[in-house]
C-alpha cells in the first residue's frame, strides 16, 4: 500500500486550520499543522511534507518569508506549496510566484473542495 501523502497546514487561525485539518484527513492525506512561520519551518524539516498549504498573513514570520526560507533550504527546496491567502492584491501573488510559489489560493474565492483538488493536481493524485 501507498504511503499516505502529507500535507504541512500553516495556518494562524486555528478553527479554520481545523476545518482543513479534517478534510485533508477524510481524503486520506497525514497532516500536521503549524499556527505560525517558526514553527512551519521546523516543522517542514522535521515532518518532511509532500505538499505545505501557506497562509500568508501570520504572526512572527509571514508565508512570504516561510516560502523564500523554503526555496533556499537544500532539504525543503522541492516540497510543493499552495498559498493559501486572504491576500487577492496581483501585487501579492506576483511576489507569491517570484518566491517560487506552485498555486496561489484567495480565500474569498475558493471553497474546501477547490483547495483538496489543487492539492491533488500538484501531488499527482488522480481523483477517483
Amino acid at each position: 500500500m501507498e504511503a499516505k501523502k502529507k500535507i504541512l497546514l500553516v495556518e494562524d487561525d486555528e478553527a479554520l486550520a481545523g476545518v482543513y485539518k479534517s478534510r485533508l484527513e477524510i481524503e486520506g492525506f497525514e497532516t500536521a499543522w503549524a499556527p505560525n512561520g517558526e514553527d512551519a519551518l521546523s516543522e517542514a524539516v522535521k515532518f518532511k511534507p509532500d505538499l505545505i498549504l501557506l497562509d500568508a498573513m501570520m504572526p512572527k514570520i509571514s508565508g512570504f518569508d516561510v516560502l523564500d526560507i523554503l526555496r533556499n533550504t537544500p532539504e525543503t527546496a522541492n516540497i510543493h506549496v499552495i498559498m493559501l491567502t486572504a491576500l487577492s492584491q496581483p501585487k501579492d501573488k506576483e511576489r507569491a510566484e517570484a518566491l517560487g510559489v506552485d498555486d496561489y489560493l484567495v480565500k474569498s474565492q475558493v471553497v474546501i473542495g477547490d483547495v483538496i483538488d489543487r492539492v491533488r493536481h500538484h501531488l499527482g493524485i488522480v481523483a477517483a
